[in-house]
């Protein structure tokens, strides 16, 4: 089960749900970063599929082996990369995760060659090598910001498969805050992304100064808070979409109170809030048991599409989507027709109201997707 689920249990007394999601925490796997196999190292491999991933963190730094970043708060944003490799046996929607080390890049995912950068410039710089691989159009920035229960390893992960099975063309970048990575310990999960909250415009800083033609913002969980607040200061301050063009805003199963998200929405201006897709499903077990712990506040990714009306964004209801390899609360990346309906929009110019071709709505015959409008 991924590290992000809690197990729906409706009846138990909240102290139970967590206890059992506690056991359920032990089961992790281990952390990878920088873990090679020395019998098969992953570059002596020329069918592996490998992606540069970059990394702004408010996770403090560690020697622990295989960690990279820990779960403590870092007073200043850590900036680094890393290389992750793609078995060549990879099937869509699935995540091959190594349950030992070291782990055999011949059939599961591998992280290696972290890299910490000293300085905005050698980021920058770095990045901006990777934008020149690409041609024009395609040099893009991916921001993605991971939700809750989260390790450093699990996010690179989900990052990596993410743009594997979409196929993004652009530079991938993680904000990576620092998630516990505990299902009991949600209230420090949700201090660490307020506290990363200011963040956020540092590192819009320093991506506006790479040589992107554009961005787009992806966020999950928990992490979608973290989003919507950096948007509403950067719409504050005045600069948001004004420094760079802003394709996509996409929204996963996002762990916001339903009253807190209107209050932040009206904040957004309408061009902004046009490029805002929402994933909800109202079948997500982690969101039932973040409500619980909220004192039943409906959250925003597990509401019926039609309560969103009238809010200026677009809402693609996977309710009826059942076929995810990472549960209710991912069926981003979990389910294989809504890996390539994200793809499909993250890729064509104009976004997901473009991205409806003839062979996107062949993938999608079918599949019980609903798209809703503004």
């Amino acid at each position: 089960m991924h590290s992000e689920y809690l197990p729906e249990i409706r009846r138990l007394p909240l102290v139970m749900m967590l206890a059992a999601a506690l056991l359920i925490g032990c089961s992790r796997p281990p952390e990878l970063i920088g873990v090679e196999n020395p019998e098969i190292p992953s570059e002596s491999l020329s069918d592996l599929h490998r992606h540069k991933m970059f990394i702004a963190t408010t996770r403090q730094a560690t020697e622990v082996v295989g960690t990279f970043f820990s779960e403590r708060r870092a007073p200043e944003l850590g900036l680094a990369s890393v290389v992750t490799t793609v078995p060549p046996s990879h099937k869509l929607g699935e995540l091959e995760r190594p349950k030992s080390l070291p782990p055999d890049p011949r059939t599961e995912f591998t992280v290696v060659e972290p890299v910490v950068y000293r300085n905005d410039e050698a980021f920058i710089a770095e990045i901006n090598r990777e934008l020149e691989r690409r041609p024009p159009g395609q040099r893009r920035i991916l921001l993605f910001i991971h939700g809750y229960n989260n390790t450093a390893s699990d996010a690179i992960l989900r990052l990596t498969q993410f743009v594997e099975d979409t196929g993004y063309e652009g530079v991938p970048v993680l904000m990576t805050w620092a998630s516990a990575a505990s299902a009991v310990r949600y209230v420090y999960d949700l201090n660490s992304a307020l506290i990363a909250r200011g963040k956020l415009k540092e590192i819009s800083d320093i991506l506006v100064r790479t040589k992107a033609e554009s961005a787009d913002v992806f966020a999950h969980s928990m992490g979608t808070f973290l989003a919507m607040e950096g948007l509403v200061d950067a719409q504050k301050a005045g600069t948001l979409g004004k420094r760079r063009n802003i394709n996509n805003i996409i929204l996963a199963s996002p762990d916001i109170d339903i009253d807190l998200f209107r209050t932040q929405i009206v904040q957004l201006s309408p061009e902004i809030r046009s490029k805002i897709y929402l994933l909800v499903s109202q079948d997500d077990r982690a969101l039932l048991a973040s409500r619980r712990i909220a004192g039943g506040v409906p959250r925003v990714g597990a509401t019926q599409a039609a309560k969103l009306e009238g809010l200026g964004v677009t809402v693609i209801d996977l309710s009826q989507i059942h076929d995810s390899n990472s549960g209710s609360h991912s069926k981003f990346a979990g389910s294989p027709e809504v890996v390539q309906l994200i793809g499909a929009g993250l890729n064509r110019q104009g976004g997901f109201s473009a991205a409806r071709t003839p062979a996107l709505n062949e993938i999608l015959s079918g599949v019980p997707i609903m798209i809703t409008g503004r």
